[in-house]
């Protein structure tokens, strides 16, 4: 990123009376002050964090911002071993960066108070029943998240993959006839899960000995979020709005 260093200047004359402060096309003037100035050596002190662009799920072992890149111009999918209150979480989160969330689920009385909460009565979280969700019409400048909560063996999407729509599927645990599912997701997040949940995950994503050991015994705030070629462990705190509105993170529904 460059940056430009301006000499200052003395305020421009404003001429006599309040309406010589208005230009066309501009309106007001603002206060007129000096401009910041820094010398070439105070510029290497000037730093900007840039991270990637996507939804915050939580940090990392190194206590970086974790990003999830959702929104894509190819279809996302995207699968969640986990509980409803992760997947709710991130629903809110994407619902914050302007996507729209379209929740295709069988228990509708768990997402009904949070579609009501979600964008201070804006429509950006809909709640419908199974295979009553139609197409979403998502583009690059009005992204859609699709979650899927049907359970440990959800059917197959009516929906046809579209750029700028991804879909988040929850498994609220891994049904043994689920492993298509995961075949077929871009990215999958575990969280706690039995040994032998684990065992199967971890042949389905190639992970190590030590990260099938781990799956067992992580808290309730922790998700390893993998591909075949990357895993990361990522703890996800709730902030104080979502706290009031989900309650302390939780694994169990």
């Amino acid at each position: 990123m460059a940056y430009q260093t301006y000499a200052s200047r003395p305020p421009e004359d404003e001429g006599p009376g309040p309406l010589a402060r208005i230009r066309a096309g501009y309106g007001l003037r603002g206060p007129r002050r000096e401009r910041h100035v820094l010398s070439r050596e105070e510029l290497g002190a000037l730093a900007v964090p840039v991270g990637d662009d996507g939804v915050v799920i939580g940090e990392d072992p190194q206590r970086q911002t974790a990003v999830l890149g959702l929104f894509r111009p190819t279809a996302y999918d995207v699968v969640l071993v986990g509980g409803v209150w992760t997947a709710q979480l991130i629903a809110l989160r994407a619902a914050a960066t302007g996507a729209r969330v379209a929740v295709e689920t069988a228990r509708p009385q768990v997402w009904a108070q949070l579609a009501q909460a979600a964008g201070g009565g804006q429509p950006c979280l809909t709640v419908h029943q199974i295979g009553r969700l139609g197409a979403q019409g998502a583009s690059v400048s009005a992204p859609v998240l699709v979650v899927r909560d049907l359970g440990p063996r959800p059917p197959r999407s009516r929906l046809s993959a579209t750029p700028w729509q991804s879909t988040l599927t929850v498994l609220p645990y891994l049904d043994p006839r689920a492993a298509r599912v995961l075949n077929a997701a871009d990215l999958v997040g575990v969280q706690r899960v039995s040994p032998q949940e684990a065992e199967v995950i971890g042949r389905v994503l190639s992970l190590g000995g030590q990260d099938v050991a781990t799956l067992p015994t992580l808290g309730d705030d922790l998700t390893l979020w993998a591909t075949r070629i990357r895993q990361q462990y990522v703890r996800t705190e709730p902030g104080a709005v979502e706290r009031q509105q989900l309650g302390p993170a939780r694994r169990v529904d």
